[in-house]
């Protein structure tokens, strides 16, 4: 396997060749993937999309390349980009495998953050070059979206005689690779998503919360306080907390687990699991003494 890869990698030695690339689901991270690979060079010849919406973002981030069903887009191709949800990415692949649609010395690609390219084993052992690549970064499938790929870090796993072409294509599009290795890609995966997805559902928690205590254009106040601590905690690391657990504050964390239990049931557990990990931190660093997280951990219930 290794020796066809090596063969097929040929005409990377020199200049990177331009490929002709299918993209298979045209979602927000799809349709801009495909986007960006055609603003360097390459040349998308097909793309599939199953949803209103999905057409539409074809329509404005690849005009003009032709909607197809999954086996005839990927005919021919040079490289095919798999971008469909977690779930759906092994089964398609074993489809794609059993029907022969791809064949021999492509490139198959997948942006998938849960995956290495162990899911594209069986389309590997019918010849096929897998590479993982995940942008860090969360899409809107607009083209807002290409200006934010410049320097946005991806998640690279590949056979390690693949890691040149996927560190250029990655490159290419303006972003930064940064390798993960095979086993380690779910937990990768799931640090990201536990950051950035849960932010939003932070912030906006905050905003509803803060309106309820009839705070109008909520966003005024949080928007410095949280962008400060993000820059703070990237700075300082743990020794940027503040707030009642860093002080040891227990009486105002009763507090705010009373009035919240009152005004905002369904917030009260996410406030104490997100309070018990900032103690257990903050006496890991050193900021509160083993006192004082005790006597924490006994308001906001067990570790």
């Amino acid at each position: 396997m290794v020796n066809t890869m090596a063969e097929s990698l040929e005409p990377w030695t020199e200049k990177p060749p331009r490929l002709d690339v299918a993209v298979v689901g045209t979602g927000r991270a799809g349709s801009v993937l495909g986007a960006a690979l055609r603003r360097v060079g390459h040349n998308v010849v097909a793309c599939t999309a199953v949803s209103d919406i999905s057409r539409l973002r074809a329509e404005s981030l690849l005009p003009g390349v032709p909607i197809k069903a999954i086996d005839q887009a990927v005919a021919q191709c040079d490289l095919v980009l798999l971008t469909v949800p977690d779930d759906v990415l092994p089964g398609l692949v074993v489809g794609l495998a059993a029907t022969n649609s791809i064949g021999p010395g492509t490139f198959v690609v997948h942006a998938s953050g849960r995956y290495g390219v162990e899911v594209l084993e069986p389309l590997t052992q019918r010849g096929a070059l897998p590479l993982a690549l995940h942008p860090v970064m969360t899409f809107t499938g607009t083209s807002v979206d290409l200006n934010r790929l410049s320097g946005c870090p991806f998640g690279v796993t590949s056979h390690e005689v693949l890691r040149p072409v996927a560190e250029a294509l990655v490159v290419e599009i303006g972003g930064e690779p940064v390798w993960v290795p095979e086993g380690n890609r779910a937990l990768y995966h799931a640090a990201l998503a536990f950051g950035s997805n849960n932010i939003i559902t932070l912030v906006n928690e905050t905003i509803a919360l803060l309106s309820g205590a009839g705070i109008e254009d909520a966003d005024r106040l949080i928007a410095p306080l949280f962008g400060a601590s993000l820059d703070n905690a990237l700075r300082n690391g743990d020794a940027a907390l503040t707030g009642p657990v860093s002080r040891g504050d227990v009486d105002t964390v009763r507090t705010h687990l009373e009035v919240l239990s009152e005004n905002s049931p369904q917030t009260v557990d996410a406030y104490r699991t997100m309070a018990r990990l900032s103690t257990q931190r903050a006496l890991d660093a050193g900021i509160v003494s083993a006192t004082m997280a005790d006597s924490l951990f006994d308001v906001l219930g067990d570790r």
